[in-house]
């Protein structure tokens, strides 16, 4: 399994309408691509930002890509991003998944 990380500051007080902006794009983008094992949004505000992460999980990078393009590694942007980003940072990071310890009543690898 592969983890796409990608990570954006918005200003805390749009955190929210940001976190809406998500679900109607690249969450919605995530759970619909085949091979998309689900998605984490995290998020932290610091004074006047709020910093986000996704963390989606993947079967595969081939399933990556039918998501991010051939490009992977590049960040994907919907319109409107950038009335919320701060940056629009290039680049996501993946990771194997060495090991998944689900809670009690989650699915687990």
């Amino acid at each position: 399994m592969i983890a796409r990380v990608w990570r954006g500051v918005t200003l805390a007080a749009k955190a929210d309408e940001y976190l809406e902006h998500l679900r109607e794009t690249g969450l919605r983008d995530f759970v619909q691509t085949p091979g998309n094992r689900g998605v984490q949004v995290i998020r932290r505000v610091q004074g006047e930002h709020c910093e986000f992460q996704i963390i989606s999980f993947w079967d595969s990078m081939d399933a990556v890509r039918r998501f991010a393009g051939k490009e992977a590694e590049r960040s994907r942007y919907w319109d409107a991003d950038e009335e919320f980003l701060l940056e629009m940072e290039p680049l996501v990071r993946h990771y194997e998944v060495a090991e998944f310890i689900a809670g009690p009543g989650e699915e687990s690898d």
